[in-house]
């Protein structure tokens, strides 16, 4: 008889072994150039080391430090790389919480296979960050400070020695924290009017396909897209908005889920469209997913001012959008995602055309300012939201 295959580890976060730093990092100040640099991390990290063998090591808190990985090491040769982006937010309660984190875990276990690499139980993403917030937490987002963030990176890699075409028999998950720069805000201090401006991408550039991997967030998703990016930059915009197929069919904004208020050509309702999950082309959003289920449930009935929408995923093109505004049938745009949250598109261009959202229908906007608002109340633990299922509340460490 042939012997059993043995049994790999699970990630498990029921037991962290904690090393802590004793040369804390400064705090940086909000808006300062430590801040906007987007590199200045938390005092701690967290990592935790997959073998092909044994499966997954216990995992750690250490100080924050660089990593160590060979030449050889998978992800630097074939992109066996993914990651998420999550943020931990001091609510007005004084209490620390995730939004959703069991999502995010999902999504990354999904992406980690679709790169080739090791599977996990999605749900110890949110006890291993707890632990690291509970170390850090304190001194990065005090509680006499409600209403700040910081950035989280759960990221995994192929940082085995194997040069080999193969998939990889090493894997390494960390989860690093930042501060991050609320763009919204810095909008506000440059004294422009509040809103993205973004560039329709060309038809020799595409960032995603059927059959693909855009609808897993992968560092090979966002390398080749950057070069775009800096062109719509050096000509004044915030971000390109894709464009997939002969019909120029929308599908995301930068790295940003993409929606529409509008009025229906053929049925004269009012709209909120967004790209459909199903060719695979997007990435399927958090917050994206957020937006849809409270507007299906708070604007299927008049909601204060707003009058009643219809929340529909389907295709839609350039060409469409450019034909509503023409015939006055938009209400406004905006984009959704985590780094960005909720922000308004101000302008769209195409070609020589410039399609101004910000304005085109002013008077009947304000879904998207709703949507943020009710969100921001579940983020921070405000309005009545502090038990609101959507929020992970992280405890405070227990002292020995």
């Amino acid at each position: 008889m042939g012997s059993a295959a043995p049994t790999l580890a699970e990630l498990d976060a029921s037991y962290i072994k904690v090393t802590r730093s004793t040369n804390l990092r400064d705090v940086p100040l909000p808006g300062s150039p430590e801040e906007l640099s987007h590199s200045h991390c938390t005092d701690h990290m967290i990592t935790v080391r997959w073998t092909a063998s044994n499966g997954w090591d216990t995992p750690e808190v250490k100080p924050f430090a660089n990593l160590s990985i060979p030449p050889t090491a998978s992800c630097l040769h074939y992109a066996t790389e993914c990651f998420e982006g999550m943020k931990v937010y001091r609510g007005q309660d004084g209490k620390l919480r995730l939004f959703r984190p069991d999502l995010n875990g999902e999504r990354l276990d999904g992406s980690s296979k679709r790169a080739s690499l090791p599977g996990f139980r999605f749900e110890e993403l949110k006890h291993l960050i707890a632990k690291l917030m509970q170390i850090d937490g304190p001194r990065w987002l005090p509680k006499d400070q409600p209403g700040r963030f910081l950035y989280l990176r759960p990221t995994v890699i192929g940082n085995g020695t194997q040069l080999g075409v193969q998939t990889p028999k090493e894997a390494l998950l960390f989860i690093i924290a930042v501060p991050w720069p609320d763009p919204s805000k810095k909008k506000q201090e440059e004294g422009a009017p509040h809103g993205l401006k973004l560039l329709a991408s060309q038809p020799d550039t595409i960032r995603a396909w059927p059959g693909g991997f855009g609808y897993a967030k992968l560092g090979a998703n966002y390398g080749p897209s950057l070069a775009a990016h800096g062109r719509a930059q050096a000509l004044g915009f915030d971000q390109v908005l894709w464009l997939f197929g002969e019909d120029r069919k929308v599908t995301e904004a930068g790295a940003s889920n993409f929606f529409v208020v509008w009025n229906n050509k053929e049925t004269g309702k009012l709209e909120l469209i967004t790209a459909p999950l199903d060719s695979q082309l997007i990435l399927p959003g958090v917050t994206r997913r957020s937006v849809l289920e409270l507007a299906r449930t708070h604007f299927a009935q008049p909601c204060g001012n707003l009058a009643p929408v219809e929340v529909v995923e389907r295709e839609f093109t350039i060409a469409d959008i450019e034909e509503a505004w023409k015939e006055g049938r938009i209400v406004e745009s905006f984009v959704s995602g985590t780094a960005f949250f909720i922000t308004p598109v101000k302008l769209i261009r195409n070609g020589n055309v410039d399609i101004d959202l910000l304005t085109a229908g002013a008077e009947r906007a304000g879904y998207a300012a709703q949507i943020k608002s009710w969100l921001e109340a579940i983020m921070y633990g405000k309005d009545g939201q502090e038990n609101h299922k959507w929020g992970f509340v992280i405890e405070d460490e227990i002292e020995n």
